[in-house]
């Protein structure tokens, strides 16, 4: 499916999460990262937090302290806000379909 169709498919809540975070996928993730974070295209550091993110919340149903994110992925938290601008909570965990977290990330 192309980027634009994924684009017209997409249901999101009124902050630009996926309203069914079931329904993600990479192409969704490149949709959200363009449109929602403006991120043109999504490197291996993006995709190494993303799947970070995805596999954590997959497991335990909650996005992962920003500490475990670091940990796991080797990326430094300023890095983190280099790749994903409005951040972990908002930015990497919208582009990762999850819904928006409770606290901090």
């Amino acid at each position: 499916m192309s980027p634009e169709a994924v684009s017209s498919t997409l249901e999101l809540n009124e902050e630009g999460f996926l309203a069914h975070p079931e329904g993600w996928t990479p192409d969704v993730a490149t949709v959200l990262a363009r449109e929602q974070e403006g991120i043109e295209t999504l490197g291996d550091k993006h995709w190494a937090a993303i799947n970070y993110i995805r596999a954590y919340y997959l497991e335990k149903g909650m996005a992962p302290m920003i500490r475990a994110l670091c940990q796991n992925t080797g990326l430094r938290l300023r890095e983190i806000y280099d790749l994903f601008p409005s951040g972990p909570a908002k930015g990497a965990c919208k582009v990762a379909g999850l819904p928006k977290p409770d606290g901090c990330v």
